[in-house]
């Protein structure tokens, strides 16, 4: 019996390591990106994130996405909608890190086509995302009372997805307007800020679900919590 509590502690660590390791990976992404090409290349801000893919950092915009993607992929609840919400998330990141977004000046038609897959996948990883955070993080078992903390992370995971949608939504009008209506916002480069803003949703979240942050401040408080919550 005790063999059995310290293989399912043994697992829950591990669960709650590959959580934040998934969090740590998305908050990181925007920085590492940003300053790597700006201290090691001398390259300034980027357009979007996905265009650091034709700056010296492309390696690295690259190796996250796939980490991620793996991450995602050994990501396993108790129930199959977790692990079939995982794997698709592993799917959707790849396929960002395999297509890249479209360069921006000059693309051929080749690239438009292999850009226009970049950002279809780039979308279904954000509603991924939003997904996890407005419906399986915030699960909680029905014949418990959620605890204080619990509401707390779910309100921070709303908040998350919520923000994700905001800027998936702002970011597909920035790309239907009229090219004379954007223009103004062009040197401000508004799909950077508002992709990194999602990231940094995305990331938050996951942390919060890693007890990183907002952890039960006893450990009775997790008999609140859903099976996928504890896994």
């Amino acid at each position: 019996m005790e063999k059995d509590q310290q293989t399912e502690q043994s697992l829950i660590i591990s669960y709650l390591t590959l959580r934040k390791t998934i969090g740590i990976l998305g908050i990181a992404l925007p920085f590492v990106l940003f300053l790597g090409a700006l201290l090691i290349f001398r390259e300034g801000i980027q357009s979007s994130i996905s265009s650091y893919y034709y700056t010296g950092m492309r390696d690295v915009f690259v190796g996250a996405l796939w980490a991620i993607g793996i991450f995602l992929f050994s990501y396993r609840g108790y129930e199959p909608i977790d692990n079939i919400t995982g794997n698709l998330g592993c799917l959707f990141a790849l396929g960002v890190a395999l297509f890249p977004t479209a360069p921006d000046v000059n693309p051929s038609d080749a690239q438009k086509v292999v850009g226009f897959f970049h950002m279809a996948f780039a979308a279904l990883f954000f509603f991924t995302m939003i997904f996890f955070s407005l419906f399986l993080f915030t699960k909680t078992k029905p014949q418990i009372p959620p605890t204080r903390r619990k509401l707390q992370r779910n309100l921070v995971y709303r908040v998350c997805g919520y923000l994700m949608i905001l800027c998936v939504v702002l970011m597909t009008l920035y790309y239907m307007l009229p090219k004379s209506w954007t223009a103004p916002f062009v040197p401000y480069n508004p799909v950077f800020w508002l992709e990194t803003l999602a990231i940094l949703s995305f990331g938050i979240s996951w942390l919060v679900k890693g007890e990183a942050i907002l952890k039960d401040e006893a450990a009775k408080e997790s008999l609140a919590e859903s099976p996928s919550e504890n896994a």
